[in-house]
């Protein structure tokens, strides 16, 4: 039999969560007494440990990427790292004035109640454990920027390599800890939502907000080639089919790095040069995130508003500004990038943990999209690199996708 896959268990975690959910508002408390307490310590458990390792990711993820930045040619990769970093923000600010624009109307604003904290739904916690992390997120980000830089600046192989162990620590602590027991920590959100009678206002802002975000992945995608045939006189459309394999093997793989091959065979084909593509992909494949970026930011804002929290550019276009940057070197790990931001969440935009929860599973419902929107957007990014590291067009692609 297949395994189910983490979307699958998150589902099916959500679902028994409502049924159970729903079951317990029809019967007296006291019966399922025990059932709501061990849930409840659970999360108050994963919860704190979840915090305690946020400081520790963002370090392990962001210091060795940045040093990582120093090797390679210094023009060709100041340029790529200023491209990429320019369409994630683009992204990001246009995720904002759409999902501002356009969820205030179909969530509601100002409901102040849609998520509340679980021992305020249910019977709290058996015991109380504090975790207290090792330091605040802006401590490891400015951390993480100083050994980053300062390994790039002086070539360090020797603290490179005890910062990629502990990314690799890091790594296996998401994949073989925090990502199997997250449908169990969504299944008890739920339940408490469900018994507090807030669940059907959460499960309408996620289909509402998934519709959001795969329109504007499209969005960006052409604004991507658009910018990218225009340069180079080719078709945007036809540079999209060509791509397009790219894309539905990141669907299946949900991770950058595992669609490296597809992405760098597809993009040969677009007629850039090979050496700035065999450059640009890999790169492109840990610091370009367009997709994730879009997700997380429209899913903030649709959580924001349903507890009635203001939703500014003001505030907003810090989180997104530092979103670029923290996401670096996300792993390849599914939810990566909602696991980089979980710290940014929480000490910019004031995230609760039921609002990070409810983050964490609104993400991983179309992580796969916006992997394949990341990696089809390397493409059209390693075009646009190319024609201004070496001011020319390129050459014809054996794909069809000629200059006009």
């Amino acid at each position: 039999m297949k395994k189910i896959g983490l979307l699958g268990r998150i589902v099916i975690a959500i679902v028994l969560a409502v049924a159970l959910g729903s079951l317990f508002r029809q019967v007296p408390e006291k019966f399922v007494h025990w059932f709501v307490e061990t849930a409840a310590t659970f999360n108050m458990l994963f919860g704190g440990f979840l915090n305690f390792v946020v400081p520790l990711i963002i370090i392990a993820f962001i210091a060795p990427g940045i040093a990582k930045l120093g090797k390679g040619s210094g023009k060709t990769l100041g340029l790529a790292t200023g491209i990429a970093y320019i369409s994630t923000i683009i992204a990001g600010i246009i995720a904002f004035f759409a999902a501002s624009a356009i969820l205030p109307g179909l969530i509601g604003s100002g409901s102040g109640d849609a998520v509340k904290d679980p021992s305020e739904a249910l019977t709290g916690p058996f015991f109380e454990l504090e975790m207290t992390p090792l330091m605040g997120v802006m401590t490891a980000l400015i951390l993480a920027f100083l050994f980053g830089i300062g390994m790039a600046a002086i070539g360090s192989k020797s603290l490179l390599s005890v910062f990629d162990e502990l990314n690799v620590l890091i790594e296996k602590t998401i994949s073989a800890v925090i990502i199997p027991l997250l449908p169990f920590h969504i299944f008890g959100i739920f339940l408490n939502m469900t018994f507090a009678g807030q669940v059907a206002k959460v499960l309408s802002v996620f289909a509402v907000v998934f519709v959001l975000i795969i329109i504007l992945h499209l969005i960006m995608l052409l604004l991507q080639y658009t910018a990218a045939g225009a340069l180079t006189h080719r078709n945007p459309f036809g540079l999209m089919k060509t791509m397009a394999p790219a894309y539905f093997t990141a669907l299946g793989t949900q991770s950058s790095a595992a669609t490296i091959p597809v992405t760098l065979r597809q993009a040969r084909k677009t007629g850039a040069s090979e050496k700035i593509v065999d450059f640009t992909v890999p790169l492109f494949a840990t610091i370009h995130l367009s997709g994730s970026t879009i997700t997380l930011t429209s899913c903030a804002i649709g959580v924001m508003l349903m507890n009635g929290m203001t939703v500014s550019f003001g505030g907003m276009i810090g989180f997104i500004l530092m979103l670029g940057v923290t996401m670096i070197a996300a792993p390849g790990v599914p939810g990566g990038a909602v696991m980089a931001a979980l710290g940014l969440l929480s000490s910019m935009l004031g995230f609760t943990e039921p609002m990070l929860a409810l983050m964490i599973a609104l993400y991983m419902a179309q992580d796969s999209f916006g992997t394949a929107t990341n990696v089809t957007g390397d493409g059209a990014l390693a075009i646009i690199t190319d024609r201004f590291a070496t001011g020319k067009a390129g050459a014809p692609s054996a794909s069809g996708t000629k200059p006009a």
